[in-house]
């Protein structure tokens, strides 16, 4: 989930514990407001750690498709598998802001204000796999496919891309000059991660030239081995890497099944997993040997996604906000976080998480309310004869789709079956395998429910945009086909703002109305807590400094 994807957040603040082996102690994760801005990766000098070793690092499933602009190149497992080969131009920090990364950039100045015009200058150093050096043709390349103009381009976000004019090159190869044909206040989330320009020499090679495997790569790791019948991935030091040296030797992705992750990090076959909201996981992670949980607070958080296309049993705006109002977000979080977390709350905002400065509640416009959900559905025409409602002889029946193996993804179907059940909703749960669950169903909207997780980033217009803004045709990753007019003018108003504050505003508003819309329904932010193999530095929690993390540093101490 990403979103990123995607995937694919951790519930206000919550503050490291040493929970290490079995003498670790009981309790709860902590709550703190104090902890914004935190991380716990267990931060170790480079004298600390030995040189080699394998990070063995459990995926749900590989990526479906390499390329991470691509539509289907947006989920969980993508960025996992390829921040560590391709540029990331601002690199976030665990205090929510961006830095230069400069491995690939001398600098990034915003030139001109009217028109707005940012250059970028490249480090020389920084070169692609195939030995070409990175230049201003690999930002002119990533324009044009993904701007909008062109939709055989299976682009995931267009945001930001749309509102250049022009880029074009400066005083040399290096140097490049990107032109706003309408400012935008969040460019320095653009371009990021950087695509070679070789991906884009057509739409087929865009959409299908990395489905098996990245081609062209530039970054501190490179593909060394893909076994699709093992189901694991290799990433190994890439010898032309310009920038500091990695300390690991190898990385080595595996599929593993959530049920199995704490006997897996037992035997060693993995050195950490994610805990989530997965109440085992916590558990088991408090009694095994050598493992510390580390915490911080994440911007990601897990989500009910309604089907509002055309011919959706939810399409109609009424219909789905009723149904959404019959769903207990709270509860849902209580039976979920209750048994870890000191605050076990709900999500109210789609753009900013708690624990961030610009938080707050816009999730008035779906109160719970079965009562008024009743009401509504019947001033709707769905009448309730026995068990369920049904219109015009239609019983009024909802497709919930749900990632097999998934404990989380089971125990929220089974909470939200039971809550629209008492409306007479009827929500059929359609357990699909996990490895599916993007590309033949979210993706293609063929769902009327699903439960999946959204990671934001520090400008949350970037990976939001794209979610809420409505084209019909061109639904990029809103894959429930939701939004309206006044949505995208303010997105769009939102998006072109270069003052901060203002913007934050735009961004508000824009936040109330997606919920009146009935469109995502957040159900609660995931605490950032990971059982982590105590030799381990450099690595674990990263709160908001994950995007992406410094696969350079991490390695295993002497």
């Amino acid at each position: 989930m990403n979103r990123k994807l995607l995937g694919a957040l951790a519930v206000a603040a919550l503050v490291a514990t040493a929970c290490g082996g079995g003498n670790s102690g009981g309790g709860t994760l902590k709550s703190d407001e104090s902890a914004a801005g935190h991380n716990d990766v267990n931060a170790q000098p480079a004298d600390k750690i030995k040189q080699g070793g394998t990070l063995q690092w459990p995926l749900d499933a590989l990526s479906d498709n390499w390329n991470p602009a691509q539509l289907d190149g947006n989920t969980q497992s993508t960025p996992q598998l390829v921040n560590a080969m391709l540029p990331w131009l601002f690199v976030a920090q665990a205090d929510n802001t961006l830095t230069l990364n400069k491995d690939y950039l001398v600098s990034a100045d915003v030139v001109s204000t009217s028109p707005q015009v940012v250059e970028y200058k490249i480090n020389p150093k920084a070169k692609w796999s195939n030995g070409r050096a990175i230049s201003w043709e690999d930002f002119q390349a990533q324009w044009k496919d993904c701007n909008g103009k062109d939709q055989t381009f299976q682009c995931n976000s267009t945001t930001g891309l749309e509102n250049i004019g022009s880029v074009e090159r400066g005083s040399d190869d290096q140097d490049v000059k990107v032109t706003f044909a309408k400012p935008f206040g969040e460019w320095q989330s653009l371009f990021s991660p950087l695509i070679p320009k070789e991906l884009g020499v057509s739409a087929d090679e865009f959409n299908k030239g990395w489905v098996d495997a990245p081609k062209i790569t530039a970054g501190p790791f490179k593909i060394g081995k893909i076994d699709l019948t093992a189901k694991t991935v290799s990433e190994v030091p890439d010898p032309a890497w310009w920038g500091t040296k990695p300390h690991l030797d190898q990385i080595l992705f595996k599929v593993v099944g959530r049920d199995a992750l704490p006997d897996a990090l037992a035997s060693g076959a993995i050195d950490f997993y994610a805990i989530g909201s997965n109440v085992n996981l916590y558990q088991r992670a408090k009694t095994l040997p050598g493992v510390t949980i580390r915490q911080a607070t994440e911007a990601q958080y897990n989500l009910l996604d309604f089907n509002g296309a055309e011919g959706s049993a939810l399409h109609d705006q009424a219909t789905r906000v009723a149904v959404e109002q019959a769903v207990d977000t709270k509860s849902i979080a209580k039976a979920l976080l209750g048994p870890i977390s000191a605050d076990p709350t709900p999500l109210g905002n789609h753009f900013f998480v708690k624990g961030s400065k610009n938080y707050q509640d816009n999730s008035a416009p779906i109160k719970f309310d079965p009562e008024a959900a009743k009401k509504k559905l019947d001033e709707l025409g769905y009448k309730q004869s026995g068990a369920f409602r049904s219109k015009d002889g239609k019983e009024l029946d909802l497709n919930y789709v749900v990632d097999a193996g998934n404990p989380t993804s089971t125990a929220v179907a089974n909470l939200v079956q039971t809550e629209l059940k008492a409306v007479g909703v009827n929500a059929k749960i359609n357990s699909v395998p996990v490895a599916e669950l993007f590309s033949n169903y979210v993706n293609r909207g063929a769902y009327d429910v699903v439960l999946y997780r959204l990671i934001d980033n520090a400008q949350p217009l970037i990976s939001n945009t794209p979610i809420f803004y409505y084209t019909p045709g061109n639904t990029q990753t809103n894959y429930s086909a939701i939004g309206n007019d006044t949505i995208n003018k303010l997105l769009d108003e939102a998006g072109s703002e270069l003052d901060e504050n203002k913007r934050v505003d735009l961004i508000q508003q824009a936040d109330t109305e997606i919920w009146k819309e009935g469109h995502i329904l957040p159900a609660y932010q995931v605490p950032g807590a990971y059982a982590v193999r105590n030799t381990l530095a450099n690595f674990g929690a990263f709160g908001f400094a994950g995007n992406p993390i410094d696969y350079v540093d991490i390695g295993f101490l002497k």
